[in-house]
């Protein structure tokens, strides 16, 4: 069974929500109407597989939450699950370490893929994300091919397929499949690769890495 914590102030979303994710038959979902009660609860030494917070809450933002949690349990997998406009505040949620965002507006079947998308370890980013990556001025594609020497030279063969891997929505038990590694050497590679990039995250190092020049937009797989 997995258990998921879900952090909203609006009770009928918890329970809409609730009951959306427990019909799949193996979620058990855990609510909490404040930060507080979400810290209180997992310093009580409850274990959650995957947690979503909601972005606006009154005694403290979803952001604020997701760092405070990720600094406690720095393995705790995060979805930010927002109804409002979050392009504004993107940079601030991925520099968090979260495992990606979904949408309050979701379907059932796009809430329930992300949820299961998180459990696996996988990169959940919105359409609207991918194609605000996608989106190149003429001004980087300009400086594109420094910006790809510079990159080139920072990692090495290995963590570049790794990158592509990641951007492509695969496990870390799948990619260290595909790499011929062990998950824990992988865990390590990732912890040196994320130094490399100076950022915090699987989708970090795949946005700073198509910033680089390294990956295109072809690498990456839409959810």
């Amino acid at each position: 069974m997995y258990e998921v914590l879900l952090v909203d102030d609006h009770l009928s979303v918890m329970e809409g929500t609730r009951l959306l994710l427990e019909q799949e038959g193996d979620m058990r979902v855990t609510l909490a109407s404040s930060a507080e009660t979400a810290l209180e609860c997992c310093a009580a030494g409850h274990r959650f597989d995957v947690m979503l917070f909601d972005l606006h809450m009154p005694d403290m933002n979803g952001i604020d939450l997701a760092k405070t949690m990720i600094h406690q349990r720095p393995d705790a997998v995060i979805l930010m699950y927002t109804g409002h406009d979050f392009s504004n505040q993107m940079n601030l949620m991925l520099e968090t370490g979260i495992a990606g965002l979904i949408s309050k507006a979701s379907s059932r079947e796009q809430l329930v893929t992300a949820v299961r998308c998180a459990l696996r370890g996988e990169v959940v980013l919105p359409l609207s994300l991918f194609r605000q990556m996608r989106r190149v001025t003429g001004q980087s594609l300009e400086s594109g091919q420094n910006n790809h020497a510079q990159g080139a030279s920072l990692i090495s063969e290995k963590e570049y397929h790794i990158l592509k891997q990641i951007a492509g929505g695969k496990s870390n038990k799948e990619i260290a499949e595909k790499v011929i590694m062990s998950q824990r050497s992988l865990e390590y590679c990732l912890t040196h690769l994320f130094q490399k990039l100076k950022v915090k995250s699987r989708i970090e190092a795949a946005i700073k890495a198509k910033g680089l020049g390294l990956l295109s937009d072809g690498d990456f797989i839409a959810r």
